[in-house]
């Protein structure tokens, strides 16, 4: 029977998260399969996998044949590293302590460079809130100063008119002062 690794499809419309099952070649792609052994989820950042290693190995290495996405989510997992490490154990190139160790190593330098961008990405959210928070304060302060102004030319205004109002009383006295102190010197 021929076997394939690949990815059955579930979740809802537009969120789609799919399972890593082993199945023969003839099945369809949502139908019966062997075994599941892992899922994958295609819409986090980054995209999350759940994958059973063991399983995953074994059937790689008894020659089920995955599809290109499975691949590339098995070299990721490091599947096919090990299945190369374990090579070099039966041919005799180094023991299975000194495999295990080289695969830990890769997996720690692979998580090592995952946490520096995890941490490049976090910096840039960080940086890019930084630059908005920036640019609504200057906004803010564009708009504040424009109610100020606003309301400095109102007062101006304002004082202006009072000034007036207050010119316009003085004025009105004045000449009711001066009109009896002429009216004697006629006579």
């Amino acid at each position: 029977m021929a076997t394939k690794i690949r990815l059955q499809r579930g979740g809802r419309k537009g969120y789609a998260v799919y399972r890593i099952v082993i199945a023969d070649v003839r099945a369809p792609r949502d139908g019966k399969f062997t075994e599941k052994i892992g899922t994958y989820n295609p819409n986090t950042n980054p995209a999350t996998v759940d994958l059973n290693f063991d399983r995953a190995l074994y059937w790689v290495e008894v020659g089920a044949q995955p599809t290109d996405t499975v691949r590339n989510i098995l070299k990721n997992e490091g599947v096919y590293l090990m299945k190369h490490l374990r090579g070099g154990v039966k041919k005799g190139a180094f023991d299975e302590a000194a495999a295990q160790k080289k695969f830990d190593a890769w997996k720690a330098d692979k998580q090592k460079g995952l946490d520096a961008v995890a941490a490049s990405e976090s910096k840039a959210k960080k940086e890019a809130a930084a630059k908005e928070l920036e640019a609504e304060k200057k906004v803010n302060e564009a708009i504040a100063k424009k109610v100020a102004e606003k309301k400095a030319a109102e007062a101006a205004a304002k004082a202006e008119a009072e000034a007036a109002k207050a010119a316009e009383e003085a004025a009105a006295e004045a000449p009711a002062e001066e009109a009896p102190a002429e009216a004697p010197a006629e006579a």
